[in-house]
């Protein structure tokens, strides 16, 4: 076992009112994994967090205000115990564990603690708060609504899940569906047969099964009918038993689609719903059943509703910071909507 140990740094005195520290790591093949190249990881750490951190020979000092030296810490004891067990620590491991540390209330589990998925092809653990949260509710309830902005990995989980419980044999069989309501675009223009014009809509699920299970284990158990990826029109009249049912980009289903889905559920299946209310296709005037499904359902026991914020994007850093600019142009929209709907009061 590689010793850790964590001292006062003598050679690091503390700011005033901080904190200093130094972390000892008696592995220099993994330390080198874990500085990154050119101490780019620790220069991420540093950015993010707001401390000070300088590595000499086999110690890493951590100085700056305590509370973000023991956030600081947190991370890289985390960071270390995943090389350890023989897991890599990249760009995006280092993304996951700041936003899992730096999380305001939300409870500080150390990433060995934290919920994981587990398929044949590996382990696909949680990366922020919300996905924390989300897992832990894929696996506590039988209907799950997962709603926020796009690069949570709302539907890659659910995915993972669903393969997760097929490949343990605790459900038949998976049925992946999305309404057939286009960003901008309409079907009946693209080229080729209903098959062909559906595929690329429905691309995304078939990616997130692709990264769950070999190439022809995913095309023999479509093959075989225990994967199902189709349009939500083809889940009418139908009832869902012993399945994995997933419906995603649901803020394009209309109230009625929306019903017809959640009142499929038979025994024995589990049903998770992912969209995100920001990105509604539906023509004008038309409610999306997402929204109204919400309003309906949420509260009732044996549903679990999680909602992602800006914090859970997983994808590029600058993602994040996108959908925050949109968010905050969008509130002013709407202040801005409400303060000329304001009725004059007479003087």
């Amino acid at each position: 076992m590689t010793h850790l140990a964590a001292v006062q740094a003598p050679t690091a005195p503390a700011p005033s009112g901080g904190k200093a520290i130094t972390l000892q790591f008696n592995n220099n093949t993994l330390l080198s994994l874990l500085l990154g190249d050119h101490d780019r990881h620790l220069v991420r750490i540093e950015q993010a967090l707001g401390v000070r951190l300088s590595c000499r020979g086999n110690r890493v000092a951590i100085a700056g205000d305590a509370s973000r030296v023991d956030l600081a810490q947190g991370v890289l004891r985390g960071l270390w115990r995943r090389l350890e067990k023989g897991e890599s620590v990249g760009r995006a491991e280092i993304e996951a564990a700041i936003r899992l540390s730096d999380a305001e209330n939300d409870p500080r589990l150390p990433l060995s603690d934290l919920p994981a998925i587990r398929t044949r092809r590996g382990a696909v653990a949680a990366r922020s708060p919300g996905q924390v949260a989300y897992m832990e509710s894929l696996a506590n309830h039988e209907m799950v609504f997962g709603v926020g902005p796009a690069g949570t990995g709302k539907t890659y989980l659910a995915v993972a899940q669903a393969v997760a419980m097929l490949q343990a044999g605790k459900v038949d069989r998976i049925v992946l569906s999305r309404p057939a309501v286009e960003a901008g675009e309409r079907l009946g223009f693209l080229p080729g047969d209903m098959k062909e014009k559906i595929d690329p809509y429905l691309r995304p699920l078939y990616d997130a099964l692709h990264d769950m299970m070999p190439a022809d284990q995913v095309i023999r158990r479509m093959t075989n009918g225990e994967i199902e990826v189709a349009p939500l029109a083809f889940m009418r009249g139908r009832t869902l038993a012993h399945c994995y049912a997933i419906l995603d980009e649901a803020q394009n289903t209309t109230p009625m689609q929306m019903k017809m889905f959640l009142t499929r559920m038979g025994e024995g299946t589990r049903m998770v719903v992912t969209g995100d209310l920001s990105q509604v296709d539906l023509p004008n005037g038309v409610r999306s059943g997402l929204r109204d499904a919400l309003d309906t359902v949420e509260g009732i026991q044996g549903i679990g509703v999680v909602r992602f914020e800006q914090r859970d994007v997983v994808r590029h850093p600058l993602v994040a910071r996108i959908v925050g600019a949109y968010d905050q142009r969008d509130a002013a929209l709407g202040d801005a909507r409400r303060e000329r709907e304001r009725p004059e009061t007479g003087g």
